[in-house]
């Protein structure tokens, strides 16, 4: 099988599989009791802490453990929200966020929050002017993602920090897809709160980290034990927590060697599409977007005919987010960057990981050309 749906999820790398084990197996203790076999976890959940933090230049104290983005993002909305509505009942979001925090904030307007969705260019990358007109005295929140897990673009964290920074107002950035792609520091780039998700680099699922700077004050989102300060009620994921530290400290030491080979294969899928089939299109931004995503327009095909059939090529790619398999409309994402909704139903993502090989995109370039070619002769596009 040849997986090229990375920013879906991606393998667990076994290096973090082998750190977790003796967590499931043999240090079974709660991280909260005062007897000895609880000293083992709650000295992995610190460790697993240091890893985080040096991921994104924080501090440990400034990471809360969630059970994953979406907790995570959900826990920045409604704690920034709720614990500020008496200062303003004012949102801001841009168009293509991930659903986790589309609903979180449709909800939000449910309970009598205004909500601002701010416009994308082509590229799907935020409008600043936009942005800095939208920000008035009733804003709490601006949220935007840090890079896109459809199209790959990224966004300009520092300018829009900066316009939060000039208004007094909460910046939080949703980083599930870039987190262990680029690098991140949080101090430097001004971000308030920042969401991570284990599964995107490597991994095991169920696991998260809500980054919240040591000056924001967030309500809790889930209530109960005293468990993290009291910011996050709940026995601990010990083992998952140990995974996210195994996963940290393997991108601190190898996503820069890693990304020099993705790119290349990146660039090598998508000159040989562009080569071997006409009328294709790249979608978001050529040059600032994440060095592993290829999202790109095959006119005259629907996706979802040329994704069944590359999988019985055993061949793996995407229409686009995980989460909206089910969902029969076009990408939001794509459709507010202005592409039309032909063309957002034939785009397909192919996003690429540590683990592809040279050969993968061979083989992808050998069949690709020949699905297409099958389904323009069928398609009455």
């Amino acid at each position: 099988m040849i997986y090229l749906d990375y920013n879906a999820t991606t393998p667990l790398d076994g290096r973090v599989l082998d750190k977790m084990m003796p967590y499931l197996r043999d240090y079974y203790g709660n991280p909260s009791a005062i007897y000895k076999i609880a000293k083992k976890p709650k000295e992995a959940i610190a460790w697993a802490c240091d890893n985080i933090a040096e991921l994104i230049s924080s501090s440990p104290a400034e990471l809360i453990f969630t059970s994953g983005g979406t907790e995570s993002n959900n826990t920045a909305l409604f704690g920034v929200a709720f614990s500020h509505k008496d200062k303003g009942k004012h949102i801001i979001i841009s168009k293509i966020e991930h659903s986790a925090i589309l609903e979180p904030a449709k909800f939000l307007e449910e309970l009598g929050f205004k909500v601002t969705y701010i416009d994308v260019d082509n590229y799907g990358v935020i409008e600043l002017n936009r942005l800095r007109d939208s920000i008035c005295e009733d804003t709490v929140l601006v949220s935007v993602m840090y890079a896109n897990n459809e199209v790959g673009t990224v966004q300009p964290i520092k300018e829009i920090s900066d316009i939060c920074r000039q208004h007094g107002v909460y910046f939080h950035v949703d980083a599930v897809a870039a987190v262990g792609k680029l690098d991140i520091n949080v101090k430097e780039l001004g971000i308030d709160l920042l969401s991570i998700s284990a599964h995107k680099f490597y991994g095991p699922k169920g696991v998260g980290v809500l980054y919240v700077g040591e000056a924001v004050a967030l309500s809790s989102f889930i209530r109960g034990g005293h468990q993290q300060d009291g910011r996050r009620a709940g026995t601990e994921n010990v083992a998952g927590i140990v995974g996210l530290g195994q996963a940290a400290k393997i991108a601190l030491e190898e996503s820069a060697r890693d990304s020099k080979r993705i790119v290349g294969l990146r660039d090598k899928l998508e000159e040989g599409i562009k080569k071997k089939i006409s009328d294709v299109k790249v979608n978001g931004h050529p040059l600032k977007r994440l060095y592993n995503t290829c999202n790109i327009y095959i006119n005259h095909v629907e996706s979802e005919s040329v994704l069944m059939n590359l999988d019985l090529e055993e061949i793996c790619a995407s229409a686009g987010s995980a989460c909206a398999t089910g969902n029969t409309n076009p990408s939001h994402v794509l459709l507010a960057m202005g592409i039309s909704s032909v063309a957002a139903r034939g785009s397909i993502r192919f996003s690429l990981g540590k683990f592809t090989k040279d050969q993968d995109i061979d083989r992808v370039l050998d069949v690709l050309p020949g699905i297409v070619k099958k389904l323009r002769q069928m398609s009455p596009l």
